[in-house]
């Protein structure tokens, strides 16, 4: 390792340089070439060895302290112009190559776009692109519902866009697995259901495993074993949701919408909501909750119902969370259910303020879930709910009981092409 310059070199060097003048002529009468002097010279500059007279070339004074022994006045380098950080971006690291002096020889600074520039930017986007999407008319209610009931449709966690091989996660899973699978299960859960009046898509979050062009989690940007691209996850995404509100019009009289936000899905979310909000926006029939909040509500009679991920408050605290947020809806119930997922896991919890429940997803494990040894069972429930009692029935279908239900993924095109 280079062996830091001694005071008595650096001060050798000072008074060679201020006895004949420059830095040429200082060197020749050293004995040492140009290079080593101007180094040794900057470091007794640093040091305070070199007085105002002159100022080294590219240093400036920085510090004089006065002494018995006289002034002491140390240089420094010179700054360089301000810097200047890119418009939408912010600082977020210095990277420096210093010498055995700990002096800097490079510097890099590293930017990145400020998280509110990005989310403006792409609300933006949502708003320009909502303008040419085809709008869904008005369509006729069915003949007969329960106007006391609500089915709540809760799925959670479904990973579009994961990529899972059974050889190493014990079940496939990839975009057009994850396509079918939903539509098969909405196909056997309307079916399935009471005539109620009115049906909750309760998506609890993490629709898409990714969030970004970078198959990466956007918090902690971990690596995602990922299918496809994200245009086509999103395009798949939309053609499905589309296509389960459809089923879930034709069995009920009204179809309200919460698309959470998950930790895997953060942005991606914030269209999904307006864009189905702005697809349905002419249909009376559906309600779409397009609240930035993390945390969702939905009032039927003396039923409240919550929904949120779960990443950010879990089964033991979110019942407090709720109940302090939509304050005048929970004093005004008489029974209160909470639904979260994330852990992919069942559970259940009654508080003094409510039950809450956990939900396990369809989607098969990735080789993250698999190789932790996490062996959650994977399915989705319809759970009705009364105006006046609470919740009066539920069902639980998993994968392999709905299976084929749905015959055409796509509508009249080719199942090969679904992805």
């Amino acid at each position: 390792m280079k062996q830091p310059i001694s005071d008595e070199i650096a001060r050798q060097a000072a008074e060679a340089y201020a006895t004949h003048g420059t830095q040429t002529a200082a060197a020749i009468a050293l004995g040492w070439p140009r290079k080593t002097l101007c180094n040794r010279l900057k470091v007794a500059a640093e040091r305070g060895m070199c007085g105002t007279k002159p100022v080294l070339p590219g240093f400036r004074i920085s510090q004089v302290t006065n002494t018995p022994k006289g002034d002491f006045i140390q240089q420094k380098p010179e700054r360089g112009p301000e810097w200047e950080t890119p418009d939408g971006h912010s600082i977020k690291g210095i990277s420096a190559l210093v010498d055995a002096d700990g002096r800097t020889i490079q510097q890099w600074v590293k930017t990145t776009q400020a998280a509110q520039d990005q989310m403006a930017a792409f609300r933006a986007m949502v708003e320009a692109m909502k303008e040419d999407l085809p709008r869904v008319t008005m369509t006729f209610p069915p003949a007969s519902f329960e106007s006391d009931l609500l089915n709540q449709f809760v799925v959670t966690d479904s990973h579009f866009g994961m990529l899972a091989h059974r050889e190493e996660t014990g079940a496939d899973y990839d975009l057009k697995l994850a396509e079918q699978l939903l539509l098969d299960w909405f196909a056997a859960a309307v079916a399935c259901a009471p005539q109620a009046h009115t049906a909750v898509l309760a998506q609890l979050g993490d629709l898409l495993h990714h969030d970004s062009l970078e198959s990466v989690t956007p918090a902690h940007r971990h690596v995602l074993d990922a299918d496809s691209r994200l245009h086509k996850v999103v395009r798949v995404v939309i053609r499905t949701l589309r296509r389960i509100v459809d089923m879930l019009l034709q069995k009920h009289k009204h179809v309200h919408v919460v698309m959470a936000s998950g930790n895997h899905d953060p942005a991606s979310s914030v269209w999904v909501r307006e864009l189905l909000a702005t697809i349905y926006e002419n249909e009376p029939r559906v309600t779409v909750d397009t609240s930035p909040m993390l945390y969702y509500s939905y009032a039927w009679g003396s039923t409240a119902l919550f929904y949120h991920h779960g990443h950010k408050r879990g089964i033991n605290n979110v019942d407090a969370t709720l109940a302090g947020i939509f304050r005048e809806l929970f004093g005004m119930s008489r029974h209160a259910y909470a639904h979260i997922g994330h852990f992919h896991s069942d559970e259940g919890r009654k508080s003094a303020l409510m039950y809450v429940e956990r939900h396990e997803t369809l989607a098969a494990p990735d080789a993250y879930a698999a190789g932790g040894g996490y062996l959650s069972g994977r399915s989705a429930k319809v759970i009705t709910y009364s105006k006046r009692f609470g919740e009066v029935g539920r069902s639980t279908l998993r994968p392999e009981m709905v299976s084929g239900r749905y015959a055409a993924a796509n509508d009249n095109t080719k199942k090969e092409d679904a992805a």
